[in-house]
C-alpha cells in the first residue's frame, strides 16, 4: 500500500509539474516604445501575478497551458491578453489613459494641485502627453483643449495670439499654472500664448479644473485652473528628433534627450527646437526657438531636487480687424494691417513690411525641491523668477505723405520672482492637512522707444524727466527677442510716450483639511492674500531726472471652498462643492491713466465677489466611464471704466464708471469615455450653458479727486447673454489602431449659441425693451490624424512615427467671435443672418501639418 500511496504522489507531482507553463514577454509604451518598467502581470482568476524588470521584460509561471494575462500598469489603459501554449507571448503594448494622471509627477508634487491629489472630486479634464504630442501640430494649448466640455478656443490672427474662455470666462478669470507656478499676468491676469510656445513639447500632462478647482493656492479664479505638468526627472535614458511640415510654409525642427536617472542620483535633459512659417492669415509671419534643461538630483529616497530653465523666444505680425463685409470682400485671410515697402532686412516674404509686430522673450527658470520627513509628512517648495523683455513694434509715418518713418516700440518688460511652498501631514488614518505660502515679488518696466529706423535718422520729443525737448537716435533690439533680451533699452533719455514702472508684491497663505472615511470624503480649504501696489512715473514728473512714485495701495482678500463626496459604489460617486472669493481688483484697475498718471482711479475700491456652487457625479466603469457636472457661478461687482481728456492737454479729466455690474454662469457638462475593444477608445462631450448678465447697470462720472460730476442713464442689460464663447458646445472624439502601431483618429467639435460682445454704452441698451446680444451661425468642423510607429530594427526602444492632422477638414467657413453688437434692420448688409457692418473674426479654414519623429 505505501508503494501505491508513493507512485500516486510522484504521478500527481509530475502530471502538476506538466501542467505548468511558463510565460515570458515585454510590456512597452504604446505612443513610445520604450518599456514599462514595474508593469504588472496577472494570471486572471488566480492571485499568481510578477512585475516587468526595468527593460518591461517578466516571466510568469502559468498554472495550465492556457488562460489569460491582465498586464496594467499606472496612468496607462490595462490589457487581457490570452495564451495557450507555453513560451514567449512577444510585446504588450500599453496605451496612456487619458481619464488618468496617476504616476506622471515626479517632482513637485505638493505644489502641483492635481484632482488626483484629492479624495473629494470635481470637474475635471486631463489630456495626457500622447494626445499632446499628436494632436498639437502647430497649435497652442487652446486648440488641444477644445476637445474637454465648455472650452471655446478662437484662434486669433497671429501667431499665438489665440484665446481660451472656460464656461464662458476668459483667459483673465482663469488660472494657468506651469509646474504649479503662477504665470497669469501679475497687472492684468493676461494670457499670451506666443510666450509659451515650446511648453506642450515638454508637457507630460495638462488638466482643466473648470469652476472651483483643487488649488490650495491663494488665488480666485473665476472660470476654471489650468494646470501644466512638464517633464522633470525621467526615469529612463532616452529622447526625440522631430520635424514637422505644415500649411503656409510652417517648418518646425526639435530635439530632446534624457540621461534618465542615473546610478549616481542625477538626471539631465535638454530640448531645442526652431520654427517659422507664413501664417495662416494674410502677411502673419513669424518665428522662434523653444528650448528646455532641466538638472535632476535625487540623493535619496526622502529629497527630489530639480532645476528647469525654458523660454520661447518669437517674433509675429499681428493681423488687424475689420468688418465682415471687408472679409467677404477680400477672403477671411484678409489683413488690414497696414504694409509698408521699405528698405528693411526685417520685411516678411514678398516684403512687405508689417504695421505691427509682436517680439517677445520671457525665460523661466524654477527650483524645486520635496522633502519626505517620514510616511506622513512632507514638503514641497519651488522658487521661481522671470525677466520678461519684449515690445509690440508699429510702424509711424509721416501725417503729411503717409511715408514710414520708423518702427515705434510700445515695451513691456518686467522682473518677477516668487515662492510656493506647501506642507502636508497625515493627521491620522481618515485625516490629512496642509498650509502653504505663495509669495510673488513683480515689478513691470513699461516705455515707448524705437526700434528701428525707417525712413528717418532721428525722433523728436519733449518731457520734463529728460530736461524739455531732446531727440532719440538710436534703437535696441530691432525685431530679434534675443537681441530684446540681451540689449534693453535702459536709457530714460531714449524713452518717449510713455514710461513708467510698477511694483506689484503679493503674499498668500492657504491650507486645507481633509477627512476620508469608508465611503465618505469632505475637505475645507482657505487662503487670504494682501497685494500692495505703487507706480513710479519718468516720462510726465515733475522735475528733471527725478521720478515720482504713487502711494502705495494695499488690497487683502480670501477665499473659502468646501466640499463633500459619497461613493455610492466603488463605480459610482457624488460630490458636491461651494466657494466663495474676494478678489483684488488688478493693477491696471487701480489708476485712472495707466501709461502717464500716479492718480488713483476713486471709483476701483472694492474688491469683487464670486460664489461657485457645483454638483457632480462620476461613473467609473471598465468600458465606459462617464462625468456629469452642475455649475451656478456668480461673479459680482466687477468694474468696468474709462476715462477722458475732456480739455485736450493729454490729463485725464474725467473717469465714467459702469456700476454695478453681474454675471451669472450657470449649465450642465457631460463626458463619456469608451473603451469597447482593444485599440478602439471613444470620447464625448455635451456642454449647456446659460451665462448672462443679472440686473441693469448705471454709469456715474466723476473727476480725478472722486467727485461726482454726473449720473448717466441707465445701460439695460439685465439677461442679455454674455459673448465671445459659445454657449452650447458638443464633440465626439475617437482613434482606432486598425493593426498594430498604426492608427487613426477624427473628432467633430458643435458650437452653438454663440454671441457678439456687449458694450454697455451702445444705443442699443438704452430702453429696456431692446435686442440683447447678437447671435452668429451655429457652426461644427472636423479635425482627423493618421499615425503610425514602425520600430527600428531589433530594439523596440527605438522607432519612428510618422503623424498628419487635418484641421477643419471640410473647410467650414464660420465666424468664431463679433466685437460688435449691432443689429440687422431693414436695408442692412447682411450675410448668413449677421449685420455685415460688425467686426468679427473669421476661424481658420483647412489647415494641415505633417510630422516625422525619431523615438530612442
Amino acid at each position: 500500500m505505501k508503494k501505491i500511496y508513493f507512485f500516486l504522489t510522484v504521478f500527481l507531482c509530475t502530471l502538476s509539474a506538466f501542467s505548468q507553463v511558463t510565460i515570458t514577454g515585454k510590456v512597452l509604451d504604446g505612443s513610445l516604445g520604450g518599456p514599462l518598467p514595474g508593469a504588472n502581470i496577472l494570471i486572471s482568476g488566480t492571485t499568481i501575478g510578477v512585475a516587468a524588470d526595468f527593460d518591461g521584460n517578466f516571466s510568469i509561471e502559468a498554472p495550465g497551458t492556457s488562460g489569460t494575462l491582465v498586464v496594467s500598469y499606472i496612468g496607462f489603459i490595462s490589457k487581457r491578453v490570452k495564451f495557450s501554449k507555453a513560451g514567449n507571448i512577444g510585446t504588450i503594448s500599453l496605451m496612456e489613459d487619458a481619464s488618468q494622471l496617476e504616476g506622471v509627477v515626479v517632482v513637485g508634487s505638493g505644489i502641483i494641485d492635481l484632482a488626483e491629489d484629492r479624495q473629494t472630486p470635481i470637474a475635471v479634464s486631463t489630456i495626457k502627453a500622447n494626445e499632446i504630442r499628436e494632436k498639437t501640430g502647430n497649435w497652442d494649448l487652446p486648440e488641444v483643449l477644445k476637445s474637454t466640455p465648455s472650452v471655446q478656443n478662437i484662434k486669433g490672427g497671429g501667431f499665438g495670439d489665440g484665446q481660451m474662455f472656460l464656461r464662458g470666462f476668459d483667459q483673465t478669470n482663469t488660472a494657468f499654472l506651469l509646474n504649479g507656478q503662477p504665470i497669469n499676468g501679475m497687472e492684468d491676469g493676461k494670457m499670451y500664448w506666443s510666450n509659451w510656445s515650446g511648453v506642450l513639447d515638454i508637457a507630460n500632462a495638462v488638466q482643466v479644473q473648470r469652476g472651483l478647482g483643487s488649488s490650495k493656492l491663494a488665488i480666485s479664479s473665476v472660470g476654471g485652473t489650468v494646470n501644466i505638468v512638464t517633464k522633470t526627472v525621467d526615469k529612463r535614458e532616452g529622447g526625440f528628433f522631430q520635424t514637422m511640415l505644415g500649411n503656409d510654409n510652417y517648418v518646425k525642427t526639435t530635439g530632446y534627450y534624457s540621461t534618465g536617472l542615473m546610478e549616481n542620483g542625477l538626471a539631465v535633459s535638454a530640448m531645442l527646437g526652431h520654427w517659422q512659417g507664413d501664417g495662416y492669415v494674410d502677411n502673419t509671419g513669424g518665428q522662434g526657438q523653444t528650448y528646455f534643461l532641466s538638472f535632476g538630483y535625487v540623493p535619496n529616497e526622502n529629497n527630489i531636487f530639480n532645476f528647469i530653465l525654458t523660454g520661447a523666444p518669437q517674433w509675429h505680425a499681428a493681423a488687424g480687424t475689420d468688418n465682415l463685409r471687408t472679409f467677404l470682400d477680400n477672403g477671411r485671410k484678409y489683413n488690414s494691417w497696414n504694409f509698408h515697402d521699405v528698405d528693411s532686412p526685417n520685411t516678411l516674404n514678398g516684403g512687405a513690411y508689417p504695421g505691427g509686430r509682436n517680439i517677445y522673450h520671457k525665460p523661466v527658470a524654477n527650483l524645486s525641491w520635496d522633502l519626505k520627513f517620514n510616511e506622513t509628512a512632507s514638503l514641497s517648495t519651488v522658487l521661481y523668477g522671470s525677466l520678461g523683455r519684449g515690445s509690440f513694434a508699429s510702424v509711424s509715418t509721416d501725417r503729411g505723405t503717409g511715408e514710414p518713418l520708423y518702427a515705434r516700440g510700445s515695451n513691456n518688460n518686467h522682473n518677477w520672482y516668487g515662492l510656493v511652498s506647501n506642507f502636508n501631514k497625515q493627521l491620522s488614518e481618515n485625516l490629512n492637512f496642509n498650509f502653504g505660502a505663495d509669495v510673488r515679488l513683480y515689478k513691470g518696466i513699461h516705455f515707448r522707444d524705437v526700434r528701428e529706423f525707417l525712413g528717418a535718422s532721428a525722433v523728436s520729443a519733449s518731457s520734463n524727466y529728460n530736461g524739455g525737448a531732446y531727440q532719440l537716435t538710436k534703437t535696441y533690439g530691432g525685431i530679434n527677442p534675443w537681441n530684446v533680451t540681451f540689449n534693453p533699452n535702459t536709457d530714460h533719455a531714449q524713452r518717449f510716450g510713455y514710461d513708467y514702472e510698477e511694483s506689484i508684491n503679493y503674499g498668500g497663505v492657504f491650507g486645507q483639511l481633509e477627512y476620508s472615511k469608508n465611503s465618505f470624503s469632505a475637505f475645507f480649504q482657505g487662503s487670504a492674500s494682501t497685494q500692495s501696489h505703487v507706480r513710479t512715473e519718468y516720462l510726465n514728473a515733475a522735475n528733471q531726472g527725478q521720478s515720482e512714485e504713487s502711494d502705495k495701495v494695499n488690497n487683502p482678500g480670501f477665499n473659502l471652498k468646501g466640499g463633500a463626496a459619497y461613493n455610492l459604489s466603488d463605480q459610482n460617486i457624488v460630490f458636491v462643492n461651494a466657494g466663495y472669493y474676494s478678489r483684488q481688483p488688478y493693477h491696471s484697475d487701480l489708476y485712472i491713466d495707466d501709461r502717464n498718471s500716479n492718480q488713483l482711479n476713486p471709483l476701483a475700491k472694492e474688491n469683487q465677489k464670486i460664489t461657485g456652487l457645483e454638483g457632480g457625479y462620476k461613473f467609473l466603469g471598465d468600458v465606459i466611464s462617464a462625468n456629469l457636472n452642475v455649475y451656478y457661478t456668480i461673479w459680482d461687482n466687477r468694474i468696468v471704466y474709462s476715462s477722458d481728456d475732456t480739455n485736450g492737454d493729454n490729463i485725464v479729466d474725467e473717469f465714467t464708471q459702469t456700476s454695478p455690474l453681474k454675471q451669472v454662469h450657470s449649465g450642465v457638462e457631460l463626458e463619456v469615455f469608451a473603451r469597447p475593444a482593444d485599440g478602439l477608445n471613444f470620447q464625448g462631450f455635451v456642454s449647456v450653458g446659460n451665462w448672462e448678465y443679472d440686473g441693469n447697470v448705471t454709469t456715474t462720472t466723476s473727476d480725478e479727486n472722486g467727485n461726482i460730476l454726473s449720473t448717466g442713464d441707465a445701460s439695460y442689460i439685465d439677461g442679455v447673454k454674455i459673448g465671445q464663447a459659445a454657449q452650447f458646445t458638443a464633440g465626439i472624439s475617437g482613434d482606432y489602431e486598425i493593426f498594430p502601431r498604426f492608427k487613426v483618429d477624427a473628432n467633430w467639435n458643435l458650437y452653438d449659441n454663440l454671441y457678439g460682445s456687449t458694450d454697455f454704452g451702445d444705443s442699443e441698451f438704452s430702453t429696456a425693451n431692446n435686442r440683447g446680444a447678437i447671435k452668429l451661425p451655429s457652426y461644427n468642423t472636423v479635425d482627423s490624424g493618421v499615425s503610425y510607429r514602425m520600430i527600428v530594427g531589433k530594439n523596440e526602444d527605438k522607432s519612428i512615427q510618422f503623424r498628419v492632422n487635418v484641421n477643419n477638414l471640410f473647410d467650414e467657413s464660420y465666424l468664431e467671435s463679433s466685437r460688435d453688437n449691432r443689429h440687422v434692420n431693414p436695408g442692412d448688409d447682411v450675410w448668413n443672418g449677421v449685420n455685415t457692418d460688425n467686426r468679427v473674426r473669421f476661424g481658420y479654414g483647412r489647415t494641415w501639418n505633417v510630422s516625422l519623429r525619431y523615438n530612442f
